[in-house]
């Protein structure tokens, strides 16, 4: 059988060609986006190349060309009556809100829509291409350097098959959310990717990141300290966080701040480079800002909610019936409640969480509520687990 090569994709590398692209693109109902990127040395994403179809046409778009303003995309991207729909759109959208200012919509992403539609926790875009679009995708290319040039027919081909099968994956989903009313529950979710500070990592805000278990509101006053110095240095310098300073390293300057460049040598996980170069000084001086810090700004330790004795019985009975109820209705778990959330229901009726709130409530919080009161109950028939309602007899009268 003779072997079929198919022409490489077109490539868009000029402002002019990418603006015929998107002349089209602003009358398109939907336009499906993904990008390709690097992280591995660099702070903020390094954009390689953007992926974009509408229901009759499809590029790539090379942002690395010399001769290309992507002004024309993100005039797309910003034009309300154009649907943008990503799969796992977190990552994209950082890039994209850092690229023109503001985050893409009306968004649609079908990871999220997947799990409301009862296709599994974080479905892959994989997954959804066999199961709806019955399409393979070709594997070969997905840890390509995508900053390299030039790229291969085989990695365009790749890339473009991230948009081309996304626009049958989306049309699917989007009838499915129609047919079953779920639209509204999948408006609720996308809400969380719409918010700016979704993406946005405040320097004074970067200590919550790391892992620490301590109640030293001194200490954490420290790492408070030390890891907004590093998220600074590492934005401005465009450099991992790792890169300027580890976790490790922040946690132990913590636990025994140094007075001066000498004490640093007693610490084993801050490399000397860092302390004799140019950071030095800098670092020395956030250690002190932390000490310095009044006891009023101090972090206060995260409260950790136990939950009360004698309700863990009740929280197998709840997951129980957040599996039953997830089946129910063909929606993962994980949108519905973490096993936190139903210790939490389990102690209060009012507890804050999503559970007991908008569609949650609908397909699951008040049958919780109804079985931790007694109203409902779960009994097997041999071979599933049944819920039946409680008639709850009124008390005697005097």
């Amino acid at each position: 059988m003779a072997v079929v090569n198919h022409p490489a994709p077109p490539v868009i590398t000029t402002t002019e060609e990418l603006a015929e692209f998107c002349a089209g693109a602003h009358k398109a109902p939907y336009i499906t986006v993904d990008t390709e990127f690097l992280r591995e040395n660099t702070f903020w994403p390094q954009l390689c190349l953007i992926q974009a179809a509408t229901p009759t046409d499809a590029r790539i778009i090379d942002p690395l060309a010399p001769d290309i303003d992507l002004t024309p995309l993100a005039a797309v991207l910003a034009n309300h009556s154009v649907l943008k729909v990503f799969h796992a759109a977190r990552q994209d959208i950082e890039i994209f809100l850092r690229l023109c200012g503001s985050i893409p919509e009306p968004l649609f992403d079908t990871q999220v829509a997947a799990m409301v539609l009862g296709f599994g926790e974080s479905v892959s875009y994989e997954t959804l291409v066999t199961k709806i679009a019955r399409a393979e995708l070709d594997k070969s290319s997905r840890f390509t350097d995508w900053s390299r040039r030039p790229l291969s027919d085989r990695q365009l081909h790749y890339a473009l098959a991230d948009v081309t099968h996304l626009r049958v994956v989306y049309e699917y989903l989007a009838g499915q959310l129609d047919k079953t009313g779920r639209s509204g529950w999948l408006d609720q979710e996308m809400s969380v990717l719409m918010d700016p500070r979704t993406y946005l990592v405040e320097p004074d805000e970067a200590w919550t990141r790391l892992r620490t278990r301590s109640g030293n509101r001194r200490f954490l006053g420290l790492v408070k300290a030390l890891a907004a110095w590093r998220e600074l240095e590492a934005q401005s310098r465009d450099l991992p966080r790792g890169r300027i300073l580890k976790d490790d390293a922040i946690l132990e300057i913590a636990a025994h701040p140094p007075k001066n460049p000498e004490d640093f040598r007693n610490l084993r996980s801050v490399p000397r480079g860092v302390v004799e170069g140019k950071l030095g000084p800098a670092l020395l001086a956030a250690v002190q800002r932390g000490l310095d810090m009044p006891e009023d700004d101090l972090p206060k330790p995260e409260k950790v909610d136990e939950a009360p004795r004698g309700v863990g019985p009740l929280v197998e009975l709840l997951k129980v019936l957040l599996k039953m109820k997830c089946e129910d209705h063909d929606v993962a778990q994980k949108l519905i409640a973490g096993t936190s959330d139903l210790e939490r229901i389990a102690a209060s009726d009012t507890a804050d969480v999503p559970a007991l709130n908008g569609w949650r409530r609908e397909v699951f919080g008040e049958a919780a509520l109804a079985l931790k009161h007694g109203r409902l109950a779960l009994a097997s028939d041999g071979k599933r687990i049944r819920v039946i309602p409680v008639q709850r007899s009124a008390p005697p009268q005097k």
